[in-house]
């Protein structure tokens, strides 16, 4: 069985036997943020840098806050199906250029977040944003669209979102905290690790001459405008 198909069914299983929401995503993040880690009954590898854990507390479909939790989970799906799309759109310009490595780097990182955020989602019954259409055409046209105005372009959009998506993770793990953040330990660590690599994808953004591209504040000013309005919609809708 492949490490998603284990995720699947041990997911399902779980939920099935009233058994508290077993899986949480936790690794390398940075120091300074501390992510960390934690202990659990059961520990299982699946990829880079993405651990699966099965323990005897934590969320159910019973005793979490449908609401919020439908809510987060599906707008952090949108936002890591956005991401994706934007890097799909990069490669398809910049794939054969030096920079080509770097933002293959990153994308591979953002598929690893949106299939987690696809997990968790069938295992809390969350149905995606109706607006999946609208981020597939629009992530990839704003990917393209940028590369085409060179390196410093795209990595000028990478820091742009990266920084909206770090920004709007921080508010979700405040939100958790202040709720429970016993309860949500598990769904906590996952965003706070998906948090720090976006962290570090916007460094790399800024490590790449993003404020070298042309009319880079404005140019970020409007990515991260459309950004959230993207989140306020994902959200809603």
């Amino acid at each position: 069985m492949s490490g998603a198909g284990a995720i699947a069914a041990a997911s399902v299983g779980c939920l099935r036997t009233g058994v508290p929401r077993p899986f949480s995503g936790t690794g390398r993040s940075r120091s300074r943020l501390g992510a960390g880690f934690f202990a659990g009954d059961y520990l299982k590898s699946y990829g880079r840098g993405l651990i699966i854990r099965c323990h005897s507390t934590g969320m159910t479909l019973d005793n979490i806050n449908r609401a919020a939790v439908d809510q987060i989970i599906r707008v952090d799906h949108a936002g890591e199906y956005g991401a994706n799309r934007i890097y799909a759109g990069q490669m398809a310009v910049l794939g054969r250029t030096s920079v080509g490595p770097v933002i293959q780097k990153m994308w591979d990182q953002e598929k690893n977040h949106l299939k987690k955020f696809n997990e968790l989602m069938v295992a809390f019954r969350v149905r995606p944003t109706v607006l999946m259409p609208l981020w597939n055409v629009a992530g990839f046209a704003l990917g393209a669209g940028t590369a085409l105005l060179g390196k410093e372009g795209a990595m000028a959009c990478t820091v742009a979102v990266e920084e909206s998506i770090a920004h709007h993770y921080n508010n979700q793990i405040r939100m958790l905290m202040e709720e429970d953040a016993e309860k949500y330990e598990e769904l906590l660590q996952v965003i706070k690790q998906f948090r720090d690599e976006e962290l570090e994808h916007h460094d790399t953004g800024l490590e790449h001459d993003a404020e070298l591209a042309p009319a880079y504040t404005l140019l970020k000013r409007l990515i991260q405008a459309g950004c959230s309005a993207a989140i306020y919609l994902s959200e809603r809708f």
